[in-house]
């Protein structure tokens, strides 16, 4: 920018004294200063949206970097998945045909389509918990309305 030290603006400050006039002076400064004021915050607007350009630039950039570390991650993934499905399979079949040759090949066959796994019984689950404990976590045996409560928690009156 332009470097004005206090004599270049003294002598700018005389010669304006002199062609303009003192009457008009203050009114030509206040204008100059107002459309030095517009300049500077164009100038900030530019160097802003410049500035938000270039970092848009670079999360796109770093976007794409991010897509494709995901890509690869994602190919090496599916590609071990169906390298290790693969063996799995092999050695399944490769026990069923040595089952089979044993003649233990019922060990390895299906259930029957009409077969159901058992229910599990939640009375019986709840009931596994021992007593002193559903007691020391206060889980409440009987449903106790709110004035009982405080009844029964209400310190003794003195005599």
């Amino acid at each position: 920018m332009i470097d004005f030290g206090f004599d270049k603006i003294a002598l700018i400050g005389a010669v304006a004294l002199i062609v303009i006039g003192p009457e008009r002076l203050p009114k030509v400064a206040r204008t100059v200063g107002h459309l030095m004021g517009k300049a500077q915050r164009y100038v900030a607007d530019v160097k802003a949206e410049v500035n938000r350009s270039i970092e848009l630039e670079e999360l796109k950039k770093m976007k794409t970097e991010f897509e494709d570390a995901a890509r690869n991650v994602e190919q090496t993934v599916s590609n071990e998945i169906h390298q290790t499905t693969g063996e799995l399979n092999q050695a399944w079949d490769e026990l069923g045909h040595q089952a089979q040759s044993y003649g233990a090949g019922d060990a390895l066959a299906e259930p029957p389509l009409g077969y159901k796994p058992p229910k599990k019984n939640w009375r019986v689950k709840r009931a596994a918990v021992p007593q002193w404990y559903r007691q020391r976590a206060g889980v409440r045996a009987h449903a106790q309305s709110g004035a009982a409560r405080v009844a029964r928690f209400r310190p003794p009156k003195p005599r």
